[in-house]
């Protein structure tokens, strides 16, 4: 089976990996480097960056833990910088290893369909070369989408592709988006000292997210100093002395160092030849499969973001996984009714199954769980009390449907949540199960409880 995918993110290189183990022959096309957006210019970079800027505001409370620093201490960004490049250096050159220890051929360029069984790829050096294959897997993934109206200049104006690179923390940035994107690029540079102003055209931040995960935040927003305007939009621009002016559509007008646009990601369907497939497409451009991960072109396969799915790294790799075993005669489906969700915010923010309000539009019977992280003597002992673990119960049955997590280590904990919903475990069980003392885990057992009012560090209703 001589297997070709288009794509070396976190689809497209776990898909290769996964159909060579089964004995696939394959060869993966990559225009620029392995590892996608999420491990050049997006997890990866965002979380090293993130990392620094917490450190740095833990650095500045040490004398609440009993710790004096002599001096003055300042971020310096280009060293910020140099070690988020040194990580994403070293882990594509992990994923350049797995590919040849796999015998997976890894081919520059920019690879376009000429039919639905062969592609031309167009190198680095302007040579091209035409590759015919039994099975292809579309893993093209995604890019920053942009406004017509604040076009991207990457100096003033800016995606978060350009803002990973920053080697000056900028004085002031107007963030146009209180999406993920946003609120985590928000959080990152107010730690590292810039002013930050967010516009929102919805009514709050992290419209989508739970409305008490959405309140938690805006909290935390205003104590560290970032203004937050809702309902709002940027109606014009204009670049005066290096400095952007904005001008809102509430009347206002706003001068920043930069803007940084954050509405979200488009999809990378375009420039592949998908029009000599024959494959079907929706109206956003994203690539139409079923729960195979096969195309209408059954040799065809698509997996991440370019399928118009959930945008998330883990998403594109179970995907792969599946298009992967499919081509090679296994009969495996994608579930995604439960994928954990992360915002990597301060406090982190973590999500699975149902929110409250989607169970409440669904008409289920549910009832809700909560406990505070302040209520939990190891988030006293780290000196991170702010948040809390909410979890939605469906009353008859007392399976988990859904939970929220705000609070420290919230990407790590939710899978306990996750995996109860994916096992139809009962919030009773997660209650009776015996969490090690003094750990955050222990919130998720007081969470379970409260559902049924016989949570014990909580006060009395």
């Amino acid at each position: 089976m001589k297997l070709v995918i288009l794509g070396a993110g976190p689809g497209g290189y776990v898909a290769a990996i996964r159909a060579a183990q089964l004995g696939a022959d394959v060869s993966i096309i990559e225009k620029e480097e392995v590892g996608g957006t999420c491990l050049n210019k997006g997890c990866i970079p965002t979380k090293t960056i993130l990392a620094s800027s917490n450190a740095y505001a833990r650095a500045r409370d040490l004398s609440d833990f009993g710790i004096d620093i002599k001096g003055d201490i300042a971020p310096d960004m280009k060293k910020i910088v140099e070690r988020k490049d040194r990580i994403v250096s070293t882990q594509i050159k992990g994923i350049r290893s797995l590919l040849k220890s796999w015998n997976i051929d890894n081919i520059p360029g920019h690879g376009k369909f000429i039919s639905s069984d062969e592609i031309r790829v167009l190198a680095p050096n302007g040579s091209e070369e035409t590759i015919k294959a039994d099975s292809f897997i579309i893993a093209t993934g995604s890019r920053p989408a942009g406004i017509d109206t604040l076009p991207f200049d990457g100096l003033n104006i800016i995606s978060s592709t350009e803002a990973l690179s920053l080697t000056k923390v900028p004085e002031s940035i107007l963030i146009v988006g209180a999406g993920v994107i946003g609120c985590e690029f928000a959080f990152m540079f107010r730690e590292l000292g810039s002013n930050i102003i967010m516009v929102e055209r919805f009514p709050r931040a992290l419209s989508t997210e739970d409305e008490s995960v959405s309140k938690l935040l805006e909290r935390e927003l205003k104590k560290r100093k970032i203004k937050l305007l809702t309902d709002v939009k940027v109606d014009s621009i204009s670049i005066k002395d290096r400095r952007v002016v904005s001008s809102l559509s509430n009347g206002s007008q706003l001068t920043t160092s930069k803007l940084l646009v954050s509405i979200g990601r488009s999809l990378n369907s375009d420039d592949i030849g998908i029009e000599n497939t024959g494959i079907e497409i929706g109206e956003r451009g994203e690539i139409l499969t079923d729960d195979k991960m096969q195309t209408n072109v059954k040799n065809i396969f698509a997996v991440g973001d370019v399928t118009g799915g959930a945008m998330l790294a883990h998403v594109a790799s179970n995907q792969g996984i599946v298009a992967a075993e499919n081509i090679m005669g296994h009969d495996r489906r994608f579930d995604g009714s439960v994928i954990p969700w992360v915002i990597f915010t301060s406090p982190e923010i973590a999500s699975v199954g149902l929110r409250e309000h989607e169970a409440r539009d669904k008409g289920i019977d549910y009832i809700i769980g909560e406990f505070q992280f302040r209520g939990l003597g190891k988030a006293h002992a780290m000196g991170e009390i702010a948040g809390f673990i909410k979890i939605v119960v469906e009353k008859d049955t007392d399976l988990v449907l859904g939970a929220h997590i705000v609070g420290p280590h919230a990407s790590d904990l939710i899978h306990e949540c996750a995996l109860a919903i994916h096992k139809h475990i009962k919030a009773k069980d997660i209650a009776r199960m015996i969490h090690a003392h003094p750990t955050l885990s222990e919130g998720l057992v007081e969470a379970a409880e409260d559902a049924y009012g016989t949570a014990i560090h909580a006060p009395r209703k």
